[in-house]
């Protein structure tokens, strides 16, 4: 199944294939046809397996078909100012060839936020992103119309209720209109999650998604490094493994990243190729159709080669920094150890990222082994989490 095959509008489906997504999750599989029918749902689905656009999706394409605009068509309650943000930043990204507006809506910081947060509000918005007492502080104001709400969404709505946020949901459930759609996720479906489904949702469609496994033929390992260690031991791997593989893929978060790598290796007579959005879409096909032939033995890309993209006999693939959660890791080393293959995956790790790598090995429920560095380095960082400092007032 194919993303083209959900039927989204040319903008939204444009800024998907920049962005590399072409397969959905196995939730999005699931949750965007329900939404798509304007069915309720309540889906159990860990942090990590797609669900944020699993909802943010749909709910874009009906904004964009839909004549009213620049009205609060669409309520996100996250528990979070973290998570928030987080969603309003993808948000951003699918959004990007689209008309849709978004606006995050939390607590903290000074009046100035609030003032933004308010003008945001009155000047129009398609979607809201919300921790629930900061939303309930200026539905009390009475300065934006929710009559327009179409969809509301409870991100999280497990960590939510354990931060006691019941009533507060409860009190911005009674202030929408009764016909809406309601999308609640969960990592977890303890009795209080159902019972708050039973009081919120209508008739809904349940989904119940574990985390994708990486293969089966997948020797996973990872460096403890510092940053100014990175192009040494990158190096290092390639020389040792150049002669011996077909074809290796490079990783990096950023197009800037990708691009200082490449620079690097060419200078270490290491030759590769490059692949990102900043590419044009010709220059793209002609990367992948040489590398798929063996034309180039080593690809640097970022995300937008993750999902969707089947190049055999991968035998190396190399994160060159941590990815953003567990589903774009398995994504990433999945491009190797494909159809009963053996492969390699090896993720550098840097002291800010360890949390991170955490996360995904207890998503995965996997140890992944840390190697020691080569010889001639220095020691790496240790693979534990550091304790805050405590300040102390003088």
């Amino acid at each position: 199944m194919k993303f083209k095959n959900f039927k989204f509008g040319e903008d939204l489906q444009e800024g998907l294939n920049i962005m590399g997504f072409y397969e959905p999750t196995p939730i999005q599989k699931e949750a965007i046809p329900t939404i798509q029918k304007n069915l309720d749902l309540i889906a159990c689905a860990q942090t990590g397996t797609g669900k944020t656009a699993a909802f943010v999706l749909p709910i874009l394409d009906k904004i964009n078909k839909s004549k009213i605009k620049n009205k609060v068509n669409t309520i996100i309650v996250a528990p979070t100012r973290e998570l928030a943000k987080q969603i309003d930043y993808q948000i951003e990204g699918f959004a990007y060839f689209t008309n849709s507006t978004s606006y995050p809506i939390y607590g903290g910081g000074d009046g100035i936020e609030f003032d933004n947060q308010k003008k945001a509000l009155i000047k129009g918005v398609d979607i809201i992103i919300c921790t629930p007492g900061r939303l309930l502080a200026h539905l009390d104001f009475n300065y934006f119309d929710t009559s327009y709400v179409k969809h509301l969404v409870l991100d999280e709505a497990d960590r939510m209720l354990d931060m006691g946020f019941y009533d507060d949901i409860m009190k911005i459930v009674k202030s929408l209109p009764l016909n809406r759609q309601n999308l609640l996720f969960s990592a977890t479906m303890p009795t209080k999650i159902r019972q708050l489904a039973n009081k919120i949702l209508k008739n809904p469609k349940t989904i119940n998604i574990a985390l994708s496994k990486p293969a089966d033929g997948l020797i996973q390992k990872a460096f403890m490094v510092y940053d100014n260690q990175k192009i040494k031991l990158i190096t290092q791997i390639l020389k040792q493994n150049f002669k011996n593989l077909n074809s290796i893929l490079i990783f990096a978060s950023s197009i800037k990243m990708v691009k200082e790598i490449h620079r690097t290796l060419k200078k270490e007579k290491i030759y590769s190729s490059e692949m990102h959005s900043g590419l044009k879409q010709e220059v793209r096909e002609e990367t992948i159709r040489d590398f798929k032939h063996k034309k180039n033995k080593i690809l640097i890309a970022t995300d937008i080669l993750s999902r969707g993209i089947d190049i055999k006999e991968i035998k190396l693939v190399i994160n060159y920094e941590v990815p953003n959660d567990a589903e774009d890791y398995i994504h990433r080393i999945g491009r190797t150890a494909r159809a009963s293959e053996k492969g390699e995956a090896i993720t550098f790790i840097n002291p800010k990222q360890i949390k991170k790598f955490m996360q995904i090995e207890k998503l995965m429920d996997k140890v992944v082994p840390k190697l020691d560095l080569p010889k001639g380095f220095k020691s790496g960082p240790k693979y534990m989490l550091m304790k805050k400092k405590r300040k102390f007032k003088i």
